[in-house]
């Protein structure tokens, strides 16, 4: 564990919230998602979130992106409520980048061709555009498999790309939808890795759900876990696993983190 995160950021970071949810309820019809939800995405933070399938994890990122609006309550980006701002203002003045569990690139084009397609969108400049995507491919060592159509690289080689497609527009807050599912344990060693580097240098707020616990707990400085619509527990992951409403509802009796 100590290899992938040496350190856990918390409190000194509560005062700066790039995300605020306050008081979120969400129904689908009669089916209610989520409960008076309330919590923070902080500058340089990583925040997981832990729950059972359709516990309202993706919804959770539905609601900030814009895909759907809640029953009640606010969504604050850098301050600003947000509940009425459509999806591409989200992304372009606040800055949020979403990395779904599937797809995320266009499978035809290759690695080069997909950043170019959505580095012609976000980035103005011909020339900081390529600027910006030989940086990626640099920095997430993909110069190799630049010109291979996406559906042919590997799992972590597309986590890469969706990664650096998110990038491109320099977001304040990254979300990942569940990142680790289908992955080998060396690249999703790797992948966490990566997710804390661009914590350090990058100072994102950076959210991640999944349901490989230990994979997430490896990596974040706090995590909450959801169940029955509402939040259970908030903690670092020595205390989540601690906690017997955490336990109860998620992990059970026999789950050991390290």
């Amino acid at each position: 564990m100590a290899l992938i995160k040496k350190f856990r950021i918390r409190s000194f970071k509560k005062q700066n919230p790039i995300v605020s949810l306050k008081n979120i309820s969400l129904s689908y019809g009669k089916r209610q998602i989520l409960d008076d939800i309330s919590f923070d995405i902080n500058r340089g933070e990583i925040l997981g979130m832990l729950g059972s399938n359709g516990v309202g994890k993706s919804s959770i990122f539905n609601l900030i992106t814009g895909l759907v609006n809640p029953s009640y309550g606010s969504i604050h980006l850098d301050g600003t409520k947000v509940n009425e701002y459509p999806i591409y203002l989200r992304t372009k003045k606040f800055k949020i980048g979403m990395i779904p569990q599937n797809g995320g690139y266009f499978h035809d084009l290759t690695l080069i061709e997909n950043l170019k397609a959505i580095g012609e969108i976000q980035i103005d400049s011909q020339h900081d555009m390529n600027s910006k995507i030989n940086q990626l491919i640099s920095r997430f060592e993909l110069d190799a498999v630049r010109n291979i159509k996406a559906k042919f690289l590997s799992g972590g080689q597309k986590r890469k790309l969706v990664i650096a497609l998110a990038l491109l527009g320099d977001p304040k807050v990254l979300l990942l939808d569940e990142p680790f599912a289908a992955l080998d344990v060396m690249t999703i060693k790797m992948l966490q890795e990566v997710i804390v580097n661009l914590q350090a240098e990058n100072n994102l707020g950076i959210c991640i759900c999944d349901h490989q616990a230990r994979d997430l707990l490896n990596c974040v400085d706090v995590a909450i876990v959801l169940s029955n619509c509402k939040i259970i527990a908030k903690g670092t992951p020595n205390e989540l696993i601690n906690n017997s409403n955490a336990r109860s509802a998620y992990f059970g009796d026999s789950f050991k983190f390290k």
